[in-house]
């Protein structure tokens, strides 16, 4: 029974990959204008998550399931309380519309679990978020340096008439990079089952391959539509060098099985070439402001939650509980009352005085 439970849990998971991994591949292509209608940006990125999974998929699972705590602690329960935890961050994001990166959320909760119970690989996972951390500022940097070159001696006007052939360009590397993502992010769905010997590599990566480019295609388009048309505007030109950026970085990432943030990586991209081009007013935006706030919080929120749900259903450690409960309430009051004395500033300030 509780096998059953946690493949569905993490099935549920690689749709809700899918849903958010879709604007991170297919979506720059569809905000370029290279593929007009959503749907069919989605089904191509269906199709290269698969072929990644399946083709390339295999060292990150690995890292997953053995690389950040030992196998010797993960029980079916563990298993169940990492994928619930990495399911809710991720579902919460897509909700808001938001690109997150799966990679983060699942390590988060793993790491949950290992500071439970006081065991981690911590070199492993000082690369890992090394990588993080670097990665992503390559892009960005590569970005903002092309633009301008692009820009300063007026090359995009030079390459313009080209546009079936740079159309097509731009097609295959989000095709690139949606292959990417099959090779790295898959491994967040079906990883904690590969270490619970529940599935094999091979069958975990096909089986997650499927259920992640169903999420594409069935919970994708919000997520396809912020990352390709509401952070800033590019040209195909442009988009080709966002998804062969990230597809590249990625698929490297991958062969040395490091679980790194597709999302960050691509959003990283647009940013860089939104600052070239407009300035630091890129970061004015609502949802720029948004994305930044979630990507620190949602590897948090997993982390902490795995950490609770081993407190309390394995351990029945209530001291804990009831710490971590109270500062959650702490937290939620300390926000309401800054929200409370906001609002009350503003009304002073549009009324013209006070209590």
């Amino acid at each position: 029974m509780l096998e059953i439970i946690a493949i569905i849990i993490s099935l549920f998971f690689a749709m809700n990959i899918g849903a958010s991994g879709a604007a991170a591949s297919m979506g720059i292509a569809y905000g370029a204008g290279a593929i007009l209608r959503p749907r069919n940006a989605l089904i191509l990125c269906a199709i290269g998550v698969v072929l990644g999974a399946v083709i390339g998929g295999g060292e990150v699972v690995k890292t997953i399931s053995s690389g950040i705590i030992p196998t010797s602690l993960i029980t079916i329960k563990i298993v169940i309380i990492i994928l619930f935890s990495s399911t809710f961050s991720l579902f919460l994001a897509n909700l808001l519309g938001i690109p997150l990166s799966t990679s983060e959320v699942t390590v988060g909760a793993v790491v949950g679990v290992g500071i439970a119970y006081q065991v981690l690989f911590v070199n492993n996972l000082l690369w890992i978020v090394l990588f993080w951390v670097i990665i992503p500022i390559i892009a960005f940097l590569i970005a903002y340096t092309f633009i301008k070159v692009l820009h300063s001696f007026n090359l995009e006007a030079k390459f313009s008439f080209q546009g079936k052939i740079i159309t097509y360009l731009l097609i295959m590397a989000g095709f690139f990079e949606a292959f990417s993502a099959g090779m790295n992010n898959v491994a967040n769905a079906v990883g904690p089952l590969v270490s619970a010997q529940i599935l094999s590599v091979s069958k975990g990566t096909f089986i997650g391959g499927i259920f992640v480019a169903l999420g594409a295609l069935i919970l994708g388009k919000r997520v396809l539509e912020t990352n390709g048309k509401k952070i800033t505007s590019f040209t195909k030109i442009e988009g080709i060098l966002i998804s062969g950026t990230g597809a590249t970085l990625v698929i490297i990432a991958s062969i040395f099985g490091m679980p790194v943030p597709l999302t960050q990586i691509t959003t990283s991209s647009i940013l860089g070439i939104g600052i070239a081009k407009s300035g630091t007013n890129v970061f004015q935006q609502r949802v720029v402001k948004n994305m930044l706030m979630v990507w620190l919080i949602s590897p948090l929120i997993s982390l902490t939650m795995s950490y609770f749900l081993v407190k309390l259903f394995i351990e029945s450690d209530l001291y804990t509980i009831f710490v971590l409960g109270s500062l959650l309430l702490a937290t939620i009051g300390a926000l309401s009352l800054m929200k409370a004395s906001k609002q009350e500033r503003r009304a002073v300030h549009e009324e013209g005085g006070g209590i």
